[in-house]
């Protein structure tokens, strides 16, 4: 139906308006538009897209550190990714307390740092867990120690290294932590007008539990910004995985240790002579001095071999390979 009325029907609803057939409040609908004001101090630059993939990104990253950091603080360690969301570096900044974990990381090829916040009282408990305590954090805050940075500065090495893998998908990257600073003040790494990415993961240690804030400028992320997509992200994961992973797979099986066992022969007693059997003693093989030997890798038979010496230690030398399970 056409939104435009003809000129009669203009005249008659002007005739039924002024007989009082209409009420003409009934025909006023007042719905209000929502307007959301711009601001152009803080233009948005990351859009949900990307602070989806950035989510999917740090799952990853978090599956990763919830893997490597029970072998260094030998305590069960929980991550969960809570939310990502775009704030400027002054409203990150403002809401740092002191003293404060702040790791800045050169996150090369990409120009620029990010940093790692981590809860304080996560680096106590971890200087107290990598000390032989139970991992539990003081009763009164304090200024970290040279000596308890030295050892917070080990796990924020190994949760740099672990950077690399969840963002091969976006960029080949070779993350290195720079400095640990306690003070929000001397991490000034951008401009505090400048947009960033914070995303906020829940780290348990025991019972202990905490946050982990990964900042990350727009600067630091322009040149991949296009690739934060979860369609370009997954498309190259797909190609990654038919390509990279079987290489992974079969190296790792070629350098697998399976035992390997050469069999003389075999024979058959009374427990009555297993238990008077004394030093001296001969037992009966069923086979045969120049009898080829059977070697079994693992439980399957897959070769025959001759016994000899080499280098003054007993060998065997592989007369046939046998094709198939026997």
């Amino acid at each position: 139906m056409s939104d435009v009325l003809s000129q009669n029907e203009i005249d008659n609803l002007l005739a039924a308006l002024s007989s009082g057939e209409l009420d003409a409040d009934e025909f006023k609908q007042t719905t209000e538009k929502h307007i959301k004001n711009y601001d152009f101090a803080r233009p948005s630059k990351f859009s949900k897209e990307h602070l989806r993939t950035l989510n999917i990104i740090f799952e990853h990253y978090g599956r990763l550190l919830a893997t490597n950091l029970p072998a260094y603080l030998r305590k069960n360690v929980q991550v969960e990714v809570v939310n990502s969301e775009a704030v400027t570096y002054s409203e990150f900044t403002n809401a740092l307390s002191n003293p404060v974990l702040l790791g800045i990381i050169d996150f090369a090829p990409l120009e620029g740092n990010i940093i790692i916040e981590l809860a304080d009282n996560l680096g106590y408990a971890i200087v107290d867990r990598m000390l032989g305590g139970g991992g539990y954090p003081l009763d009164k805050v304090r200024d970290f120690s040279e000596i308890e940075l030295t050892i917070i500065e080990r796990i924020f090495n190994v949760c740099t290294n672990l950077l690399r893998e969840p963002w091969a998908n976006v960029i080949e990257i070779e993350p290195r932590l720079m400095r640990i600073e306690t003070n929000s003040q001397f991490a000034q790494i951008i401009s505090p007008s400048e947009m960033i990415s914070i995303v906020t993961m829940n780290i348990r240690i025991g019972n202990i539990e905490g946050m982990m804030n990964v900042c990350l400028p727009y600067v630091c992320l322009e040149q991949v910004i296009d690739k934060l997509n979860t369609k370009y992200w997954y498309s190259t994961m797909q190609s990654r995985d038919d390509k990279s992973y079987k290489d992974l797979i079969e190296i790792a099986i070629s350098k697998a240790k399976i035992p390997l066992r050469a069999v003389l022969g075999k024979s058959t007693i009374s427990i009555n002579d297993f238990m008077n059997m004394q030093r001296g003693d001969i037992i009966k093989l069923n086979s045969k001095v120049d009898d080829e030997l059977t070697v079994y890798v693992g439980n399957l038979n897959k070769f025959t071999a001759l016994p000899g010496a080499s280098s003054g230690s007993y060998a065997v030398k592989i007369s046939s390979i046998i094709r198939g399970e026997e």
